[in-house]
């Protein structure tokens, strides 16, 4: 089969003719039609996260069921499916009995690090842990779904919300695109955290209410219970703590390399909580895709043929991409 093919920590992405995979019990062998590329593939190439090398990543990937292995039950083929970040689990630790799957340490089987990734013609998948995708959902909209979706939409989800509650989002981006039209989707009265004028039209399309630049200015509109940070910019997490409610929520789902700066007299007068959120619960990941099968949230996303991947790759890196990058396999 061809798959892009990173070679070497740092290394360039490579279209490569490699191996057909095989699939084990318990298995499903998945004809790839789209794979999402995350920023996470990036730190995977740069070798800030772990896995060997060569390997093939991805961890946003759909397509359909072409053959099942031996004692699968619940899947068969024609299924159009997907998985997320975790596949499979030792079964047996702490987290594993109480149901926290992917806090799993002992042996997870994690898609594009310990197991072959989505960026290739096929894919074999744990059965156990793909999810269906609804009818009248689109592979290439269904992709970004599987983290950029699951992501934002389990972590407005992790920080409770209650009726009444107003859920600012912070970065409109990859992610923060999504995560407005999450909340709004959900009802809940929505601002968005840009520091781009250019974005405005753009972002009240997506359903914002309210557009504030800063912690500061989000606090003279009315703060928000909830700040859902999808921004990779530390200072910019920490300003937004600036323009929450007392008992207020900042959801951490971007990534920085800085420490998080937070004055401690805020935390406490404010009984403000500071949260970090991946994945946190297969159902969630059904809840994002069933809005997405309703029309409610809409990816925007560039769309690559496999073998334009490596472009598509260093797109990503720069930070040009507009919003998400798919390939359509």
């Amino acid at each position: 089969m061809k798959a892009a093919v990173v070679t070497a920590v740092g290394g360039p992405w490579e279209i490569q003719s490699v191996p057909d995979p095989k699939i084990e019990a318990g298995q499903v062998l998945v004809k790839m039609h789209a794979s999402g590329i995350c920023y996470s593939d990036v730190y995977e190439t740069l070798g800030q996260m772990p896995g060997a090398f060569p390997r093939i990543i991805g961890h946003e990937p759909v397509g359909e069921i072409v053959a099942v292995g031996a004692g699968v039950t619940t899947r068969k083929v024609g299924d159009r499916v997907g998985t997320a970040w975790t596949q499979a689990t030792c079964g047996r630790c702490e987290w594993c009995l109480r149901g926290r799957t992917n806090f799993c340490t002992t042996d997870p089987k994690i898609t594009g690090i310990s197991v072959q990734g989505g960026h290739a013609e096929f894919m074999p998948m744990y059965a156990d842990t793909t999810t269906l995708i609804p009818d009248g959902l689109s592979y290439e909209q269904a992709a970004p779904l599987f983290c950029a979706g699951y992501t934002v939409w389990s972590g407005l989800r992790l920080a409770a919300p209650a009726p009444h509650e107003r859920v600012a989002v912070l970065g409109i981006g990859g992610l923060g695109h999504l995560a407005v039209q999450y909340a709004k989707a959900a009802g809940f009265e929505t601002i968005a955290i840009s520091h781009s004028p250019d974005k405005d039209k753009f972002i009240r399309e997506l359903g914002a209410d309210e557009i504030v630049r800063d912690g500061k200015s989000l606090l003279a509109a009315g703060g928000a219970d909830i700040v859902l940070s999808t921004t990779n910019s530390v200072p910019a997490m920490s300003d937004s703590v600036n323009g929450l409610r007392p008992d207020g929520r900042l959801v951490i789902m971007g990534a920085g390399g800085e420490p998080l700066a937070l004055s401690t007299i805020t935390l406490l007068s404010k009984r403000i909580r500071v949260i970090g959120s991946s994945q946190n619960g297969r159902e969630y990941l059904y809840e994002a895709l069933d809005y997405a099968a309703k029309g409610k949230v809409k990816v925007i996303a560039e769309t690559y043929k496999l073998d334009e991947a490596p472009k598509a790759y260093a797109r990503v890196a720069e930070g040009t991409v507009r919003f998400r990058a798919v390939l359509a396999i």
